[in-house]
């Protein structure tokens, strides 16, 4: 018999391999000083734009204020227990019927994380005889929630209305052998990689052909799209067709936590019946609080989404004229598509860090094929003209030398810290 620890230290995965070279620089860096668009990295004052800080909130003085308030009151350990034992109070109600009524549903539910949440809720929705038709391209919560599903699952091409069509027809076919089970698709609003909003309205009329229902992650489109900020749904003019619209706190609430949204009879079966939120400790009182307000500012101040968009628009229209590829995003994340590998990709964020003052985040092989290379840039409501005017600067730079092959190296250099 193998020890079972043996498999980890022989193999520690894609990217784990690189961790003693790349822990503390390119893997777990510590950013430093007050959240904002410009930080401490290594002593070194650094533009962020990794923080999915969209509408600014994370320092703003009222959200500073009401999370002080709140735990000067209450603490971090009120209320104690699970909020079906002991946990509940009329604020978390509050904020439940607050967000439901934003998302125009009947019923909300908060849950305590939304990787967790969005998984718990699967788990909780599908049995053994439902089926699942969902997006290629699903974020790695969804797809750790379809592993608990016991059930068949079909995956439709990313934002491929006609290949979702097909995968509804292999669904129902095996639903109406079964005899048995329903079907359930899941996309997101907003792809958080590549920036491009699902495309709700066109899976949502094929409800007209088949029997689904559609729950959408819009944790990018929360805040940031739609006329009052509710979402991809309401920017597609669809949100009554997503039967479930689930979303987090950590992005444009700049807090923590989730919450789902739908029919009060399907959300209260969830309430009920999540194991997740059943046997874990209620949300403390001052993340509750402080949801509240961020929830009330984002839907009285269009003013912060204003800016947001502003600046989206402004980098990404300023890279599309410098010759660069950002996709077909239509959200404010911003994907720059270029072509190198892991050692060149290594040579040009320790260039941008080091000596243009840019932090963002990048993603390279194993993640994306060789060759390629993705910077993500997150723009939000509190950075600068002058931030986006010297990012574009650092980039048209480093670019140039990518090209002209000055980042060739031979391999990642170390640097990770040193204890």
């Amino acid at each position: 018999m193998a020890d079972i620890f043996e498999k980890l230290v022989k193999n520690y995965g894609p990217i784990g391999q690189h961790r003693e070279r790349a822990h503390g620089y390119f893997a777990f860096p510590k950013l430093e000083g007050e959240i904002g668009p410009r930080m401490q990295f290594r002593g070194k004052d650094v533009i962020v734009w990794s923080l999915n800080n969209y509408l600014g909130l994370a320092n703003h003085p009222d959200i500073r204020k009401v999370d002080a308030d709140a735990s000067a009151q209450w603490g971090l350990a009120a209320p104690m227990g699970a909020r079906m034992m002991s946990g509940n109070t009329i604020y978390h109600e509050q904020l439940e019927r607050e967000l439901a009524a934003f998302e125009q549903k009947e019923d909300a539910i908060l849950m305590n994380f939304g990787y967790q949440g969005i998984m718990s809720a699967i788990d909780a929705i599908c049995g053994r005889h439902d089926v699942i038709v969902y997006d290629a391209e699903s974020h790695a919560c969804i797809i750790d929630g379809l592993r608990l599903h016991p059930g068949h699952r079909y995956v439709f091409k990313h934002n491929d209305v006609e290949d979702c069509d097909k995968q509804l027809q292999r669904a129902s076919a095996l639903i109406e052998k079964q005899k048995t089970g329903g079907i359930l698709v899941i996309t997101e609003g907003v792809f958080g990689m590549a920036g491009d909003q699902g495309r709700l309205k066109e899976i949502a009329a094929l409800k007209s052909k088949y029997e689904f229902r559609l729950l959408v992650d819009d944790a990018h489109g929360f805040g940031t799209l739609g006329q009052t900020g509710a979402g991809a749904g309401e920017a597609q003019g669809c949100q009554d067709a997503i039967d479930l619209y689930f979303s987090t706190f950590a992005k444009s609430m700049a807090s923590i936590g989730a919450f789902l949204a739908g029919p009060r009879i399907i959300i209260d079966y969830i309430r009920y019946n999540i194991r997740s939120q059943i046997f874990a400790k209620s949300l403390p009182m001052p993340i509750v609080m402080g949801n509240l307000r961020r929830l009330d500012m984002l839907r009285t101040m269009p003013e912060l989404k204003e800016k947001l968009w502003y600046n989206a628009n402004k980098l990404q229209e300023g890279l599309k004229a410098r010759g660069f590829d950002i996709g077909k995003t239509d959200s404010p994340v911003t994907p720059i598509y270029m072509k190198g590998g892991v050692e060149e990709a290594t040579a040009m964020v320790m260039d941008l860090r080091e000596n243009y003052g840019i932090f963002c985040s990048i993603v390279v092989y194993p993640v994306i094929p060789k060759g390629h290379i993705i910077y993500r840039l997150i723009p939000t409501a509190a950075h600068s003209d002058a931030d986006i005017e010297e990012t574009l600067i650092a980039f048209t730079e480093t670019k140039a030398k990518l090209d002209a092959g000055a980042y060739k190296v031979e391999a990642i250099p170390d640097m990770a810290e040193k204890a």
